[in-house]
């Protein structure tokens, strides 16, 4: 059965629209007085410190359900990587500067603004860091839920499906776009419809497959709307 065509598409933040891997790499740099920053995503895939850091902080914030304060999960996570809170407090204070769009995001919302579809993040942030950073990617949209609002941390299903009611939509009118496996499982376990950004090449998690996947936003949407 051919799909109902989506009224809404909705975005993972962090890693869907926004390249947030070097930052924490970054991050990490600044707090071991280490000049291995990687100079593009792709090589956060290998750079231990960073890298490390960052599985922590998704194992964290996708085992902990509950909303609890994002930068206090930050923190954690350094800590579990045997980084010094310096780390979390550098990520922290140059969020904005560290943290940016990959390159296609503005195009493609816009064209996709330009369509009509109503335009959605769901993110495991705080209100202010989220907004924050939906800010940076260009484009204004119809509605941002962040974990402290929704109260719960993706992937339980109430963090995916809090925003139905501020898009006025139902679960079958939207298109989830993931950024890392586990929102791929959590999001079909929503009920959403799925494709995957996964723009470093993440290895899948579970055994149900996202609609596509892509290493741009353009090929994870390509052919799907």
């Amino acid at each position: 059965m051919t799909p109902v065509p989506p009224k809404a598409i909705v975005f993972d933040l962090l890693t869907g629209l926004l390249n947030s891997w070097t930052a924490w790499d970054r991050a990490a740099a600044s707090a071991t007085n280490s000049s291995a920053e990687p100079t593009s995503a792709e090589d956060a895939e290998t750079t231990s410190a960073g890298f490390e850091w960052r599985k922590h902080y998704l194992a964290l914030t996708f085992g902990t359900g509950a909303y609890r304060p994002y930068e206090t999960l930050v923190h954690e996570a350094a800590a579990r990587a045997g980084l010094p809170a310096s780390a979390a407090e550098a990520l922290l204070a140059n969020w904005d500067a560290w943290i940016m769009p990959w390159p296609e995001t503005s195009a493609v919302l816009k064209a996709l603004r330009a369509k009509g579809y109503k335009l959605g993040v769901v993110t495991n942030c705080s209100i202010e860091l989220g907004r924050r950073a939906a800010a940076l990617c260009g484009v204004e949209f119809d509605v941002v839920v962040t974990a402290e609002e929704s109260g719960w941390y993706k992937p339980v299903p109430a963090a995916y499906t809090a925003i139905l009611e501020q898009l006025n939509v139902q679960v079958q009118d939207v298109l989830f776009v993931a950024g890392s496996p586990g929102d791929v499982a959590g999001a079909h376990g929503a009920g959403l419809r799925v494709v995957w950004h996964n723009h470093i090449g993440l290895p899948a998690v579970g055994d149900v497959p996202p609609e596509r996947e892509g290493k741009s936003l353009d090929e994870a949407l390509e052919g799907v709307l």
